[in-house]
């Protein structure tokens, strides 16, 4: 049962991040079992219980991350660990970066979740353009109520030539080549308490339109040239 996290997992954080070597790491293992991974283990697990019990179904999994870097990846003197761990809830896939995903990470200085991609194909986001302009009425609609509430932003990055959009509220959606709905913030009382579970799966509930009307943009036809 998840029960918060505690200073000992920020302190074993900024330890990893200070300290990014095997000898460390392995005097140091203890901490991260019992402060790091199995809080983050219970979290997830809970969250995602409650998010299927909530919401229905999907064919949801859930993953959680590994502290160890893929070695193919490493550079120079950036140590084999992450000083980060997360979790996500998504549907199974080959290339999990493409598709929507829910997620929670925590790193030294904040935690962050929300819902989007890692990285969306170009064809997706085209789709996405494509789906727009047939119904801009249902998308406008679909994301009117992100305008009434402050938990979640918008982020991704932007085409430099920019593209014409059918209205204004639809214009920052169709300018992006990837992107993700997010909370972000200091690392503070939030996250050593049980109501952290709370707040995550409420956050994902709001969100969960978003990605119903997201994961099936692959299934639509190639847009016209």
């Amino acid at each position: 049962m998840f029960e918060g996290f505690t200073t000992n997992t920020l302190d074993f954080m900024w330890g990893v991040r200070l300290n990014n070597n095997k000898p460390w790491f392995e005097e140091h293992k203890d901490e991260y079992r019992q402060s790091f991974l199995e809080p983050m283990r219970d979290l997830g697990r809970e969250v995602f219980e409650r998010v299927k019990d909530d919401c229905g179904d999907r064919g949801f999994i859930h993953k959680l991350s590994r502290i160890y870097k893929d070695a193919r990846r490493l550079r120079g003197d950036d140590g084999p660990y992450r000083p980060n761990m997360w979790f996500s809830i998504e549907r199974p896939s080959e290339e999990w970066t493409s598709v929507p995903v829910f997620w929670f990470e925590l790193a030294p200085e904040e935690w962050s979740y929300g819902m989007g991609y890692y990285q969306a194909r170009a064809q997706t986001m085209a789709k996405l353009r494509a789906r727009i302009d047939k119904d801009p009425r249902r998308f406008e609609k679909l994301v009117a109520p992100l305008e009434k509430q402050d938990e979640f932003v918008l982020d991704g990055d932007e085409y430099k030539r920019k593209k014409t959009a059918p209205s204004d509220k639809t214009a920052v959606w169709y300018n992006l080549k990837s992107f993700s709905l997010i909370h972000r913030q200091p690392n503070g009382d939030e996250i050593f308490s049980r109501e952290l579970i709370d707040r995550l799966v409420g956050g994902y509930k709001f969100l969960m339109p978003f990605y119903d009307y997201f994961v099936t943009l692959d299934s639509d036809p190639p847009p016209a040239e």
